[in-house]
């Protein structure tokens, strides 16, 4: 009988399946749950082998889902966020193997000016290991930013030759995003949605901090914009779309992430003076000018500054004002005290700094008892330098700064030259809103930094990545094909 023979030709994978049930019902008896994981295990190998571009997505769609091991087993050696920094390494090492195998890689990306100038940042984040201080701490810190690069960057630049797969990237992460709002708005509300001090909590254990939580929705709500902005007729359609752009707005209004709100202020006068079609280059201009201006009258804007008393508070316009006092908002106080640290800790070593990731273990000494504030701490338990240049600085010297500046320039630069030569208006308004998505970043940066984390560096480098892509690509060689992606897929 046909059944009979099936059954036959499937025996040892019937057999495994029963051997797998037997165990797992033993396991579970016994309260080993961890057992339960093994299909998703498996099948996480099989897409990770079969399908990189699949894997890719179910990465980005995990970020925002993803959680910090010590968050829930404080006592473990070591740190990382579950599931996608095993998920990020596992493919790391997939992918590799199949270029290194196939042979294929597509050699313009290595050679298109972005990646000369990330690979300047990791290439100096390598050597400033090689001198650290504390090598082990500057090791992880090297291989994550490897990895993230790799998945993130390098990955994603083939996934990106069929450019319908970029507004697929936003969605993925904006639905997980969206999920964690609807949930930290909840929280909120059972606090009350006018308590500051509860908008720095209701995000855990998706977010350790609300700082870091509004800069990724402030990257995420001007790519999201460029996303939906020409998206389909329908007016119910485009209502929930509108919808869900307007919850992630109300996420980052309840974060009261001053940083954040900043940020996305000055994007959206980037926005007007890009749609007035004034070029980049006289933006740069005025923003030099600017930098000049205000250095000169630094003295001025100090003496106002410390005359600011305004603290944090649940008023939008009062929560804006408090962004200047320097004299009474400890926030404010204890990000001085970081920099002023960072900049001592960059002085003793302004070459290869004290070791990419070292700061938080390195700083305390360098602080001045004049500058501690009632949230200073000796322990590195609260956070980094606040600052994705000023931090470089005292770890990795005066090239570790530059480095990831050239990075962000080069980048806009790209993005602005994609921007200017698509004709396509759906595409023009995803690769805008990207653009004035990674401003928002490189602007919350000087105050902030997360580009250790998965969160951030999804957005950060993918954004990159797509205006790479199109940049090599347009007018899209293949793009229903994505050929050299194909080929890594079907190999090996």
């Amino acid at each position: 009988m046909a059944w009979l023979q099936n059954l036959k030709k499937h025996s040892l994978v019937i057999s495994l399946v029963i051997i797998y049930l037997v165990a797992d019902m033993i396991f579970t008896g016994h309260n080993f749950y961890y057992f339960n994981l093994l299909p998703v295990v498996l099948l996480m190998i099989y897409l990770t082998l079969a399908r990189l571009d699949l894997m890719y997505f179910i990465i980005i769609f995990c970020t925002p889902l993803s959680v910090q091991l010590i968050d829930f087993f404080p006592s473990s050696p070591i740190d990382f966020g579950i599931p996608t920094e095993p998920m990020l390494f596992g493919l790391m090492v997939i992918f590799y193997y199949k270029i290194l195998a196939d042979h294929s890689f597509d050699m313009r990306i290595l050679r298109h000016p972005v990646t000369y100038a990330i690979l300047f940042n990791v290439l100096w984040i390598l050597v400033t290991t090689i001198t650290s201080s504390m090598p082990l701490v500057s090791l992880k810190f090297l291989l994550a930013r490897i990895w993230f690069i790799t998945i993130y960057y390098f990955l994603a630049v083939l996934v990106f030759r069929k450019y319908r797969t970029i507004p697929v990237f936003i969605w993925s992460f904006a639905i997980a995003m969206i999920m964690v709002v609807i949930f930290t708005i909840i929280r909120h509300v059972q606090y009350g949605l006018y308590d500051v001090q509860a908008a720095h909590i209701v995000m855990s254990p998706f977010y350790r901090d609300h700082t870091s939580y509004g800069a990724i929705l402030a990257m995420l709500i001007f790519a999201l914009g460029g996303v939906i902005l020409h998206r389909g007729k329908n007016i119910l359609f485009r209502s929930i779309l509108w919808g869900a752009w307007l919850l992630l707005g109300a996420g980052l209004l309840l974060s009261y992430t001053r940083a954040a709100w900043m940020s996305v202020f000055v994007a959206f006068g980037i926005l007007g003076l890009t749609l007035l079609k004034i070029r980049f280059r006289y933006v740069v201009v005025v923003g030099v000018l600017a930098v000049v201006y205000l250095g000169e009258k630094r003295t001025e804007l100090l003496q106002k500054m410390e005359r600011n008393r305004q603290n944090s508070s649940a008023s939008i316009t009062e929560h804006v004002r408090s962004m200047s006092n320097i004299s009474t908002d400890e926030s404010n106080l204890e990000r001085l005290n970081r920099w002023n640290s960072a900049i001592r800790m960059f002085r003793e070593k302004p070459l290869f700094g004290h070791g990419p990731g070292t700061y938080m273990f390195k700083y305390a000494p360098y602080q001045h008892s004049t500058e501690k504030t009632a949230i200073s701490t000796n322990f590195g338990n609260l956070g980094n330098a606040h600052s994705e240049y000023i931090g470089p600085l005292a770890e990795s010297g005066f090239l570790g700064a530059l480095s990831i500046v050239i990075v962000g320039i080069v980048s806009l630069i790209t993005g602005f030259r994609v921007y200017n030569r698509l004709t396509n208006n759906r595409m023009k308004g995803i690769v805008l809103g990207m653009i004035l998505g990674l401003i928002t970043y490189l602007i919350h940066g000087s105050l902030n930094n997360f580009l250790d984390t998965d969160k951030a560096s999804a957005l950060f480098w993918g954004f990159i990545a797509a205006f790479v892509s199109l940049d090599i690509y347009y007018p899209w060689e293949d793009q229903n094909q994505g050929r050299d992606l194909e080929e890594l897929n079907s190999k090996h």
